[in-house]
């Protein structure tokens, strides 16, 4: 049988019966439990708390602290009991750990919460702070705005015929003068 396999249904545990692993390196600030409560209550419990044999958490804590601020008696869990110590703990890190090595398609991201703004979908929600949104806006506006300027940017040449290198400094000089951009070239 293979790990895949040997996950176990979902389960709902008391609260009181789960035990936070004293190892934990993640922490959650009382803001970020706030959202995780506010994502819970929008949208359910919709990932479920993994814990060991004996309802010791391997992931899940900041839920679990979430649902204790909702006033929640239980959640939902699922057994992970095939894991080995090594494996619980270092499992406990490998989940907070691999969801941050992800990244964004600011593009994508920048039209999805566009989108939700004009369907009046409370931004809050998404666990952004509005000076991550304003940078997500403002940069993607100053790339698009560089890049159509980049684009669409044409050059017009003029080439004056001079006689001698003395009429070249002339008119360079006097064409610089009026604000023209201008280089001395040789043919």
């Amino acid at each position: 049988m293979t790990t895949v396999e040997k996950v176990g249904a979902i389960e709902q545990i008391d609260i009181e019966n789960l035990i936070p692993y004293a190892r934990n390196s993640r922490t959650h600030s009382d803001a970020q439990v706030a959202q995780i409560a506010a994502s819970i209550k929008e949208f359910g419990f919709t990932n479920p708390v993994l814990i060991d044999e004996d309802g010791g958490i391997i992931a899940g804590h900041g839920r679990v602290m979430a649902a204790r601020k909702l006033g929640l008696d239980s959640v939902p869990a699922i057994r992970l009991g095939y894991l080995t110590e090594a494996q619980k703990r270092a499992y406990v890190i490998a989940d907070n750990k691999l969801a941050l090595n992800a990244g964004w398609d600011d593009e994508m991201l920048k039209l999805e919460i566009q989108e939700l703004s004009d369907l009046e979908f409370d931004l809050k929600l998404l666990g952004f702070d509005e000076i991550e949104l304003a940078k997500l806006f403002d940069q993607l506006e100053d790339e698009e705005k560089e890049l159509k300027e980049e684009s669409y940017s044409e050059v017009f040449n003029v080439i004056v015929e001079c006689t001698d290198e003395s009429e070249q400094e002339k008119v360079f000089n006097r064409l610089d003068s009026e604000g023209y951009k201008c280089r001395v070239q040789s043919l």
